[in-house]
């Protein structure tokens, strides 16, 4: 196996194993060797292979071997201990540890200047970026949610980044939940718990990535809760993400959501048109700058703006593998390159509609409150367009009447079906009907 071939497949395992997992395990691994079937992987510290080993050692076997299935084992060695190992001479000075060894190691690409602002995700950046100068506290945590590929993994690792650049002394400590209660159930084990208070006590900084890994988890929220109240009482930053807000993590305990929403609460959106085609820009300037002798046509950008619009990692991914394969092909690349290539992706990425996001454009476009659309209220003013929605309900997606109809309140499957054959009528003679119902149309597979 290469080191193009390990590029490659780093493009796949990071849409399998997820942004932030990719981001924390998998980009830091160097390809060393390949020798006698066992591919040796290069890491900063032996934790990290030991945890790549433990949780994504199969996984990676797995892929790696479908791309050179002579290879049968993988080995992780510590970079430092490697570079011991060798003779060097007598006055040359160990290399100090750095805290990334207690942390998760940081994307180098993941910083403030690498990253698209638009309207879905200003008011998170313009949080980040006060966080990340430093000073007093200003709130207390900063809580960052939103959907995968929003974002939220780069502004956590760019606040790290910008606040090491502007205060090299300050104990910054970056790690994932997992990383978190993996490091608290071998303290438990080690019978080192003192050891593990101090060390998670005693920082500056304190940044835990996707922090609804330890819901369910009784002994690991106990002591992420003591952590926090230390770290608040002693006027330390904390910043934490999620997929979802504080108040919505199944089985995460009452005083930990109290908690985590006493600072600021910032939602990452799901972006839009103009932000997925700025990022998408700022990528292809790199791309092209690496790839001098590429052509990129007019369009395609365009093109791929509006056909990934649900997760901006697959977006990214999308490009990278448009610009690998257009140069090993030596061709220009055009729409046509782009559909052949992409085909996968553009399949998967085809909109899917849910009911709710139809109640929610409908209640807007009619200026009612979805609960009085959903709601057992019967007035004209919200029965007709509790019929629209149900019509196109039935039109645009994939679900069954008695499905709609446990989303509308949990209303019989009959009462749907007359709704919908109601607006069948309706959309015949009434012009209006028919024209909210393109308007409407138009709007959601926008």
């Amino acid at each position: 196996m290469t080191n193009e071939i390990w590029r490659a497949l780093q493009v796949d395992l990071r849409q399998t194993v997820g942004d932030s997992n990719y981001s924390n395990w998998i980009a830091p691994l160097e390809l060393a060797s390949v020798d006698r079937g066992v591919a040796q992987f290069k890491v900063r510290t032996r934790f990290l292979g030991d945890y790549v080993s433990q949780h994504f050692g199969d996984h990676l076997l797995y892929c790696i071997g479908k791309a050179d299935p002579s290879i049968k084992r993988l080995s992780f060695v510590v970079a430092a201990e490697q570079m011991r190992a060798q003779p060097t001479p007598a006055a040359a000075p160990e290399e100090p540890e750095t805290d990334e060894v207690v942390g998760s190691p940081l994307d180098a690409r993941f910083t403030f200047e690498r990253f698209v602002v638009g309207k879905p995700n200003e008011l998170a950046h313009a949080a980040a970026r006060r966080v990340a100068e430093g000073g007093p506290v200003t709130f207390n945590p900063l809580f960052l949610y939103g959907g995968v590929g929003l974002g939220k993994t780069h502004l956590m690792h760019a606040i790290a980044h910008e606040l090491r650049r502007r205060q090299p002394g300050l104990n910054v400590i970056y790690l994932s939940a997992e990383q978190f209660m993996y490091r608290f159930i071998t303290a438990l084990r080690d019978r080192k718990m003192i050891d593990f208070k101090e060390l998670f006590r005693s920082v500056d900084v304190l940044m835990v990535d996707d922090v609804q890994f330890i819901a369910g988890k009784d002994s690991t929220q106990d002591e992420f809760f003591h952590t926090f109240n230390a770290l608040v009482d002693g006027q330390k930053q904390i910043i934490i993400s999620a997929d979802r807000a504080p108040g919505e993590i199944k089985d995460l305990e009452e005083r930990i959501k109290s908690r985590l929403q006493c600072g600021l609460v910032v939602d990452l959106h799901p972006t839009d048109y103009e932000l997925r085609l700025g990022i998408l820009q700022t990528k292809a300037e790199y791309y092209l700058a690496q790839y001098p002798g590429l052509v990129l046509a007019d369009g395609v950008l365009e093109f791929l703006a509006h056909r990934i619009s649900t997760n901006v990692r697959v977006l990214e991914g999308a490009l990278t593998r448009l610009f690998a394969f257009a140069s090993l092909v030596g061709r220009e690349i055009t729409l046509d390159l782009t559909q052949d290539c992409l085909s996968d992706i553009l399949r998967a990425s085809d909109r899917k509609i849910t009911v709710e996001e139809i109640q929610r454009k409908v209640a807007e476009h009619y200026n009612i409150r979805l609960s009085d659309m959903i709601g057992p209220k019967r007035p004209r003013n919200f029965a007709r367009p509790r019929q629209v929605a149900m019509y196109l309900a039935k039109q645009l997606t994939s679900r069954s009447l008695p499905d709609i109809g446990r989303r509308f309140g949990g209303r019989d499957h009959t009462t749907i079906l007359h709704g919908v054959k109601k607006i069948e009528e309706l959309r015949a003679i009434d012009s209006q009907i028919a024209d909210d119902l393109e308007l409407l149309r138009r709007a959601l597979e926008a």
